[in-house]
């Protein structure tokens, strides 16, 4: 077993001291392992490269992605007002004449909530609520939006928000004339060959599903986000996440590669969070302080009711990791000290 893979199996075993099971991926170079540790579930064996977990948040990159596909093809711009790509009618809010545009969701900097309109009060109510964006149809979303205030002016600042994301991929679903599963197949999935990235599993993937947990290991049911799926109802794979890690990757040195145009876009749009961070498109990142390496990390970390989910890597160093886990722990901590391995170099040989 070389270094790589000696450095993913002890953080996968690692993950799996405080989760039900895990999987790990890690990429440098051209050199990618993924392993496993724990199970996919009671009575279930190792999960490893196919293991279908919820991916939850890390869908949000999906949908920047995606945008960033229309916005190539000429169907839309970054910057144009949500309500253009919404039915008929749909009420937008604006705050001091600013309205709301794609960029703005994409980047959180929309002003909007991070929760849908009643829903805080609602998981304070029903805190074990198993599946609680169920009941987010457009429709129920569309007309919470109409009475939904902005906490700031849509543009000045950063405010993570979920509703936001499930409203982009609404809208970009809408404008695409189909829904938001197809959306992401056809413009994300399917050039880079993600056959087990999905909203809904079929019957032989649902067989290589995961099941969910609490952190205290109590099985739990799967989530479903009914029109709001832009924010986090993707299921997908460790072998899946490496390839799209990979294209993450070598899209400013592969500029033909599949979707490099779309991946380098979703990286040039930035908007400032403090001295080190910033947001993409989709994506979170920020720089070391030059006494911790001074490395570049892009990355996004997403959870439902039973999994977590962590994604990061660094396009200067051209080292990635995937982390999936279905226990409701963050993983986030192992996952960023095998990236700052990784960004410190090490040997693969045999």
């Amino acid at each position: 077993m070389n270094e790589l893979a000696c450095l993913v199996q002890r953080t996968a075993d690692q993950l799996a001291g405080r989760h039900v099971g895990a999987v790990v991926a890690g990429l440098a170079g051209g050199a990618v392992e993924i392993r496993g540790a724990g199970r996919t579930g009671p009575g279930g064996g190792v999960p490893g490269p196919r293991t279908l977990f919820e991916v939850g948040s890390v869908t949000k990159v999906f949908s920047s992605l995606a945008l960033a596909r229309l916005v190539l093809a000429g169907a839309a711009e970054l910057d144009d007002p949500v309500t253009a790509l919404l039915p008929d009618g749909a009420a937008v809010p604006v705050r001091r004449g600013q309205a709301i545009t794609l960029r703005h969701l994409a980047t959180h900097t929309s002003g909007l909530p991070r929760l849908p309109r009643g829903m805080t009060a609602a998981a304070l109510l029903t805190p074990h609520k198993p599946d609680p964006y169920a009941h987010c149809t457009a429709d129920r979303i569309l007309a919470g939006l109409a009475r939904t205030r902005l906490r700031a002016v849509p543009g000045r600042g950063f405010r993570y928000s979920n509703l936001g994301a499930g409203l982009l991929g609404l809208a970009l679903a809408h404008r695409a004339g189909t829904g938001y599963a197809e959306l992401v197949r056809r413009e994300v999935c399917a050039p880079l060959e993600l056959a087990d990235t999905v909203v809904t599993p079929d019957e032989e993937q649902s067989e290589r599903l995961a099941h969910g947990h609490t952190a205290r290991g109590r099985a739990v049911p799967y989530w479903n986000f009914a029109d709001l799926g832009g924010m986090g109802a993707l299921r997908s794979t460790a072998a899946d996440l490496a390839i799209f890690v990979r294209a993450q990757l070598s899209a400013g040195r592969e500029p033909d590669g599949p979707l490099a145009p779309a991946i380098s876009l979703t990286r040039e749009v930035r908007h400032r969070v403090n001295p080190f961070a910033w947001v993409h498109l989709g994506w979170l990142a920020h720089r070391l302080h030059t006494q911790q390496g001074g490395h570049l990390q892009i990355w996004h970390n997403g959870g439902t009711g039973g999994f977590r989910s962590f994604v990061a890597f660094d396009p200067e160093k051209q080292v990635g990791v995937v982390v999936l886990a279905n226990t409701r722990r963050s993983p986030d901590s192992p996952g960023t000290a095998l990236l700052r391995t990784l960004q410190n170099g090490f040997a693969t040989t045999t």
